[in-house]
Order: C-alpha cells, then structure tokens, then sequence
C-alpha cells in the first residue's frame, strides 16, 4: 500500500487555496492544470520540500506530481453539470496513435493506470450561492476492472467508431467505460461517489 500522503495538514491546505482562489475568481472552481498547481503548492504548505515534490510536464502520459516517491494523478471536475453522487472522468488518458482494438485500447489504459500510485480529484457541485466542494481518492484498481468489459461499437460517426462498455460486478454496473473514436480519450462515466475515498466536502460560499 502506499505511503498516506493525503494528510490532515495537506487536506486543510487544499481547502484553505481552493478558498484563496474564489476571492479571485468567485465563479469559477479551479480545474485542469490550475488545480494540479493548487494541489502542489498545498504539499508545501503542509510541510513537503521542493526537493520532495517533482511535478512532471503539463499533458505528458506520466504521472501529474511525483510526491515523495508516491506516483499521482491529479483530475477534476468542476463543471456546472457534475453530479453529487457520480463521477465522471473526460480523460482518464488518451491512447495517442496505434491500432484501434478493444485488446489495444484497454491494454493502453490499463499501462497508464500502473504508472501512477494514487488519484486524487476535486469535484465542484453547483449550488444556487455555493459550490459543493468533493475531495476524493478514487480507486485504481476500481478501474482497472475495465479489463474485464464487453465493448462494442457505439454511435454513429463515419469512419473509426467509438467503443464503450459497462464495468459490472456481478448483477451491478459500478461504471461505464468510452473510447472516444473522434479524439481518441479514454472516459468514464458514472462512477459512484460511494465507491471511493472521500477525504474531505465543504461548502463554498460564493460572494
């Protein structure tokens, strides 16, 4: 098992930037590669060095930040249609060029999730004056479950078709899986909150 890196001083330095930055932007939750820098700074703040602390090269295929020898992804989900009780992922990866086949695809996914250690993602659940703010350590090996699906083709686009596949445990859907034939993304969709690890929710007042 990997090294707890999620402290209680890491959580509430996340929460206190994530606050620091709706003075700035009150609208608008952090996401992309703002948050992956939000999410370092805070490994400082909670008393990680510099030298501790190696983020990689913005969109490589890599892990986001190498946290004193702990390989993280880093995503979020912040837009105005996230749900409370399930996730959605628009990248889980992307499967650059090579052949188009579910072995192939999965193969490529399941590769990148074995280069990473630990997923962390905020999400932001819009509220009337507020943004429902959702900390969670999501599950690899959940994932990984993928290479067990049926694909098959889905859509109707010319040329190469997506393919997509609902991740089940027994009788029950844990999560719908979405290889993306226009930009080649790998997705995933409806993932049950109730599944991962939730390290912290708050409430963000928006001013």
């Amino acid at each position: 098992m990997s090294v707890e890196i999620f402290t209680e001083e890491f959580l509430n330095s996340v929460q206190s930037l994530i606050a620091r930055h709706h003075t700035i932007y009150p609208r608008l939750p952090p996401q992309g590669l703002f948050f992956e820098a939000l999410v370092e700074q805070a490994f400082r703040t909670a008393g990680r060095s510099v030298e501790d602390l190696i983020a990689s090269v913005p969109n490589s295929p890599w892990h986001d930040l190498l946290v004193g020898g702990v390989k993280l992804s880093i995503k979020s989900e912040t837009g105005n249609s996230t749900r409370a009780a399930t996730i959605s992922i628009t990248k889980l990866c992307t499967t650059e060029t090579g052949e188009w086949t579910v072995k192939a695809l999965v193969g490529h996914t399941l590769a990148h999730l074995g280069r990473h250690d630990r997923m962390l993602m905020v999400r932001a659940i819009w509220r009337d004056r507020a943004f429902d703010y959702q900390l969670l350590d999501i599950p690899l090996d959940l994932l990984g479950r993928m290479k067990d699906a049926h694909f098959s083709e889905v859509g109707k686009r010319a040329g190469r078709r997506s393919l997509a596949a609902d991740v089940r445990d027994g009788d029950n859907k844990l999560f719908r899986v979405h290889f993306d034939g226009a930009d080649g993304k790998c997705q995933v969709h409806g993932l049950p909150v109730a599944l991962c690890r939730s390290l912290r929710e708050w409430r963000q007042p928006i001013e």
